[in-house]
């Protein structure tokens, strides 16, 4: 089946549709209240405290991957998911209550950063790091839940395992997250995805299986 007839066979289905526009609707409502934590967190965030990694690592000018980084890796996806639609609802989905559920932990901590972390001269940085909303980790835990997503399509498996890692190094040598930040994320985030298994399982079905 050729790209143009997987999509007519998708568009033509009325469930897909419908739970890939209610995708794209819990996305944008995930954004808009991690938007919201963030400022909350960030507004009430204390002082800074220790930490076994980063009080013993130099502070390293990782900024533009940090930013780039995962900017690139959102455009990775979006082309993916374009050329596979099968996968749109389920990991749409996940996404979002991946977000949503951060956002909680956000609002719960407010940690302030780590002292003397290098300033960036991209702005697009004080969007991603703001201050208090640093538990857990984004940039570890979203490649870790596409990982697991992808799981038994074993060169995506790895390839988003090494971005998660890569990410959570990244993020502690800039200083931008504490350490338990970073683990944290891949115990949270493997319980959201047992969490989508279960509520969104027809769309699990779909990205498995196709309809």
């Amino acid at each position: 089946m050729n790209f143009i007839e997987k999509y007519k066979k998708y568009l033509a289905d009325k469930y897909f549709i419908w739970s890939s526009v209610l995708s794209l609707f819990l996305l944008a409502f995930s954004l808009a209240v991690n938007f919201l934590a963030s400022v909350y967190a960030t507004g009430r965030q204390s002082s800074h405290v220790t930490d076994i990694i980063l009080s013993n690592i130099p502070i390293y000018d990782v900024a533009n991957i940090f930013v780039y980084g995962i900017l690139a890796l959102i455009i990775f996806v979006f082309f993916m998911l374009l050329l596979k639609p099968e996968k749109i609802p389920f990991v749409v989905k996940s996404t979002a209550a991946f977000i949503l559920i951060r956002a909680v932990f956000m609002s719960l901590t407010h940690i302030g950063l780590y002292p003397n972390i290098v300033e960036s001269d991209i702005d697009v940085f004080k969007g991603i790091t703001s201050g208090g909303d640093l538990f857990f980790s984004g940039h570890t835990g979203f490649p870790f839940l596409l990982a697991l997503i992808f799981w038994r399509e074993k060169n995506f498996r790895y390839l988003f395992i090494f971005i998660s890692v890569f990410f959570g190094t990244i993020a502690l040598m800039g200083h931008y997250h504490y350490s338990i930040d970073v683990l944290a994320a891949f115990f949270i985030t493997f319980s959201i995805y047992h969490i989508c298994l279960k509520i969104f399982k027809k769309d699990h079905q779909i990205l498995l299986n196709g309809i």
